[in-house]
């Protein structure tokens, strides 16, 4: 049985009659093979997972007919565990070999299920979506993901609908193809969450961080500010360490400084304390910051120059004390700097789970481009 599909009985005899090898061995070849890869799944070693999924793919391709549902099952055990152990595509646009034999998977099935299912099944959507997300070509992945929304959205199945279209946002916002189709893709697959999903159901949770994330880019900060409340607030009550989390803490951070509510955005620095661990040597990195004003008269003369600071920083993660140990360029990049410094808001760190005032150090680097 695969995936809950009885082996069908033309494939066996079919393949009686094809080897030399018996019956019965061939099949406890095949067993012994996703026997195995069932295995790897439940321990969740994923180059296991990758090994076995093969090997049964391999024996499946002479135990079934090659446009057979069976093998398109094996083909698709397989190329989710090369997709998982893949590496990202690098920046001059090399594709992992795991990305294109995964693909070529990917097609196999798809056009198997295709055969078997018709060209409109919800079947096809994993395949799709498998097959955009190793697409050697980014066009080809976008034409991949909107077919498999065309057939979602012909389902009943409100759920299945909201996960296709959240995976293209996924795979498009931070591409050349990103557009305000893709943008509204989160934003509907948002509404349909809070539709027929529970407040604190992880994926309602997610979706909500998306939406907030976007809004908060586009500077709508009144639009952002709950939406990212709210997904602090059940991380919070789920008691689920993500990284989503302290990304909407740092966030709601940036909303109130920019709004001029510092004491709202205190208990999000602490919060981001509390989340990360401290190294003794570790210097803490601003969550806010605002640019130094460039003194206009050194502007005009194409004056360079540096400050360095020592900070404390509080247990609120205000800056205190702003000391300077080291500048170059003269008094007006100083007065510049400690004047900015002032605005700046950190993560407090934490000792024995409190809060505590620390040290820091940073540098501050005036530069003009006389090219």
């Amino acid at each position: 049985m695969l995936d809950g599909k009885m082996l069908p009985l033309a494939s066996l005899f079919a393949l009686a009659l094809s080897t030399s090898l018996p019956l019965n061995a061939s099949e406890n070849t095949f067993s012994q093979a996703y026997s195995d890869y069932q295995n790897a799944l439940k321990q969740g070693d994923n180059v296991q997972i990758e090994a076995s999924a093969k090997r049964a793919f391999e024996l499946g391709e002479a135990q079934y007919a090659k446009d057979s549902v069976d093998l398109a099952n094996l083909a698709m055990n397989w190329a989710n565990a090369l997709n998982n152990l893949a590496k990202p595509n690098t920046p001059d646009g090399d594709i992992a070999a795991e990305k294109v034999k995964a693909y070529e998977l990917y097609q196999l099935a798809l056009s198997n299920y295709k055969k078997q299912y018709g060209t409109q099944a919800a079947e096809l959507i994993d395949p799709l979506l498998g097959a955009a997300e190793t697409a050697p070509k980014l066009i080809t992945a976008k034409g991949l993901f909107e077919d498999a929304i065309e057939i979602a959205e012909k389902t009943t199945n409100k759920k299945l609908l909201a996960d296709v279209k959240m995976a293209t946002f996924h795979h498009l916002s931070n591409t050349r193809l990103y557009t305000s189709t893709v943008r509204n893709y989160a934003f509907e697959a948002y509404e349909i969450y809070k539709e027929i999903l529970p407040e604190n159901a992880l994926d309602r949770v997610k979706a909500t961080y998306i939406v907030g994330a976007v809004e908060y880019a586009e500077r709508h900060d009144n639009k952002a500010i709950p939406l990212l409340l709210e997904v602090v607030k059940q991380f919070e009550a789920l008691n689920y360490t993500h990284p989503y989390a302290l990304s909407a803490h740092a966030y709601l951070v940036e909303l109130f400084e920019r709004q001029g509510k510092r004491e709202e955005s205190t208990a999000h620095c602490i919060a981001i304390g509390k989340m990360r661990p401290w190294a003794d040597t570790q210097e803490q990195q601003p969550i806010f910051r605002t640019a130094p004003d460039y003194p206009v008269s050194y502007a005009k003369q194409g004056k360079n120059g540096f400050v360095t600071l020592n900070l404390t920083i509080d247990e609120m993660g205000f800056v205190r004390n702003p000391e300077v140990i080291e500048s170059k360029g003269g008094m007006q990049f100083e007065k510049s700097t400690l004047k900015m410094i002032d605005k700046w808001r950190y993560a407090p760190k934490f000792e024995n789970g409190k809060p505590v005032a620390a040290q820091t150090r940073v540098r501050i680097d005036y530069y003009i481009d006389k090219s």
